[in-house]
């Protein structure tokens, strides 16, 4: 057997290099990395994949020729290796590299990972514990074998247990408190790609996810994820087979690897697995989304593995496309064609996109998303939130491009709760902001953009709103251009994106949001600023210290009611954010120990939508809201 990691150098110049040829599930593939080196320092240069070579052995010697694809250009496109007994030589790009056997695994990981006091961190489940497909072996797997299995070497470093200081905390973790902890707790995190990745076990995500991966929208993305013990934990083998599924499936897409039934939105676009991607038996699609047969048909039949495509991916895929640190998820995916309506549709589904009619220059763009049946009741999963990834949204703007909107944080979503959408409850509605993301503000010029959203169903339907104008004005006055440059930096819409932090990381956007609110106080754009800081106010954060212990600040409910109070009467935010603003404002009257003002902040969302002509059906979720949030705030006082 000759597959593995071959290392060499010829001059300056140093390879890294796959051959794949034999051994367990081999790709028949040959790639390699490329770097210079200069003094005491390595930079990358390029990459090269050989996707279908010739193999002849003769003897101890095996030969490997044949026409490489290289991220630079080279006339010289013909790669040929020779390998005898773990040495040999390879003949690329002009020049030619001495070969030494360094490893039996293609890549090498180091992964380090914290895990908060109170949480148990997954180490390993028998996969003959429970049924499973007919030919694939039982055998122990921790999350390190199931990654060696696809031949990578995931090295964990010294595991780290986090303590709590102080008390009361729920320990229910939101995307600000985690954007803080990835960007102060890795001690590896840096700006630069490398082979190196953080994953913290925490209690709860306040969405009551599973597990998140952490996306950056600035140059150095993937670089860590969470898992979330609370949702996951359990010592039978049903938890502990989810838990593993839960730990590859995070750390895989800090590989860069996207759900299932995304892989065509990748760059360059993969093709779908069979159903749409639902029916891939893969650690990255989800086991209640499997088809056919659901949670129970995915475990009887999935072998504990990554399909074949992903181990291309991940053995052989560029060096910036897979190393931590390097192209964005999804490698560049903005770039893309406006979802367009099937030629079909039988799902009985009708999505909509709805905007106010214009908005300011730097004013943080909502969209409000609408899915209803279109005839007979209908039966679909409630993840209608682009955070979410199973709605879809694209942006066309002014000069004709196209990009996706793609969240700062995406979560995942292990569990599928049933919808029922009839004449009873005919409709489901989300706001969302897609002003920011991952790429930066879409919205950063006047004009006019052509929003569309597709959104995926349970069963696997594709639905695709018409187009939603969306309009952005030029401004007018002096105070209009000060305050829009205040509004569309980038820490800015981080805070938007996360709706307050108390992270230095963003203390410059921060410093923004209050010089709108001191100096430009009176504008439109400062409701919005205001709902960021009070908001943030209002909640407790939670903050690793470089001594690697967890700092709870308390929330501050006066500041969050001066705040929310000045949002609630300016009423210029949507229906949907109004909403979650008035029970975060209730929250803060409750813990300042006025529950009577809080109760009528409640009765005053009511009459507030009554007034606003909401639809009888919406109006009534809205009145039992209100008694559920009094109850709730009833009980916590």
């Amino acid at each position: 057997m000759i597959s593995g990691l071959y290392e060499g150098q010829d001059g300056d110049s140093r390879l890294a290099l796959r051959v794949d040829v034999d051994g367990t599930r081999p790709t028949g593939r040959v790639s390699g990395d490329l770097f210079a080196v200069a003094g005491a320092t390595i930079s990358y240069v390029g990459s090269f994949v050989v996707n279908s070579p010739a193999v002849h052995a003769e003897g101890a010697e095996a030969r490997i020729d044949g026409r490489g694809v290289f991220t630079f250009d080279t006339p010289d496109k013909d790669v040929s290796v020779t390998i005898t007994d773990g040495s040999g030589t390879a003949a690329l790009a002009g020049r030619t590299y001495g070969l030494s056997f360094s490893s039996p695994y293609f890549r090498r990981v180091l992964l380090e990972q914290d895990s908060v006091t109170g949480t148990v961190p997954f180490v390993s489940y028998g996969t003959g514990t429970l049924p499973g497909p007919s030919g694939s072996p039982a055998r122990e797997l921790s999350v390190g074998a199931a990654y060696a299995e696809a031949g990578i070497e995931l090295t964990l470093a010294q595991p780290g247990v986090i303590p709590v200081d102080g008390s009361g905390a729920d320990l229910a973790w939101n995307d600000a408190e985690l954007h803080h902890a990835m960007s102060q707790q890795f001690s590896m995190f840096g700006d630069a790609p490398a082979w190196r990745l953080w994953l913290l076990v925490a209690s709860k995500h306040t969405g009551g996810y599973r597990g998140i991966m952490f996306d950056y929208n600035d140059a150095h993305q993937r670089q860590g994820a969470a898992v979330f013990y609370d949702a996951i934990k359990g010592d039978s083998p049903q938890a502990q087979r989810a838990q593993l599924r839960t730990y590859v499936h995070e750390l895989g897409h800090a590989f860069n690897l996207l759900h299932s039934w995304q892989k065509n939105l990748a760059n360059p676009p993969q093709p779908l697995g069979p159903e749409g991607g639902f029916g891939d038996l893969s650690w990255m699609n989800y086991v209640q989304n499997y088809r056919p047969g659901g949670e129970q048909g995915y475990w009887a039949a999935f072998p504990f593995q990554f399909t074949d495509p992903e181990l291309v991916h991940l053995r052989h895929g560029f060096f910036r496309d897979v190393a931590m640190g390097a192209n964005a998820f999804g490698t560049g995916a903005a770039e893309i064609a406006p979802f367009e309506q099937p030629v079909e549709d039988h799902s009985g589904l009708r999505l909509e996109l709805r905007a106010k009619e214009s908005f300011e220059l730097g004013e943080p763009v909502v969209v409000e998303l609408k899915l209803s049946c279109a005839g007979e009741p209908r039966v679909t999963h409630g993840h209608l939130h682009p955070d979410t990834e199973f709605t879809q949204v694209s942006i066309t703007q002014p000069g004709g491009r196209t990009v996706l909107y793609r969240p700062m944080m995406r979560h995942c979503v292990d569990t599928s709760p049933d919808i029922r959408l009839d004449e009873g409850n005919p409709a489901m509605y989300r706001s969302a902001y897609i002003g920011h993301g991952r790429d930066g503000h879409y919205f950063q010029q006047p004009g006019e953009y052509q929003v569309r959203a597709q959104y995926i169903a349970a069963d696997g339907s594709r639905i695709v709103s018409p187009a939603c104008l969306v309009r952005v004005r030029f401004p007018v006055s002096h105070d209009d251009h000060q305050v829009a440059e205040l509004m569309l930096g980038e820490e800015q819409g981080k805070l938007f994106s996360l709706l307050g932090s108390d992270s230095p990381a963003l203390r410059s956007g921060n410093l923004a949001l209050d010089e709108v609110i001191d100096r430009y106080g009176d504008h439109r754009l400062a409701t919005y600023a205001r709902m960021v800081k009070g908001l943030n106010a209002e909640r407790e954060f939670k903050a690793l210290t470089t001594g690697k212990r967890l700092r709870i600040r308390p929330p501050d409910p006066k500041q969050g009611i001066e705040h929310l109070t000045r949002v609630a009467q300016e009423a210029t935010i949507d229906n949907i954010t109004l909403n979650m603003v008035l029970r975060r404002l209730a929250r803060a009257q409750a813990r300042q120990g006025d529950l009577a003002r809080a109760n009528a902040v409640m009765d005053k969302m009511v009459t507030l939508f009554e007034a606003k002509g909401v639809n009888p059906i919406i109006m009534g979720q809205i009145r039992r809201q209100a008694e559920l949030t009094k109850a709730a705030l009833s009980a916590e006082a």
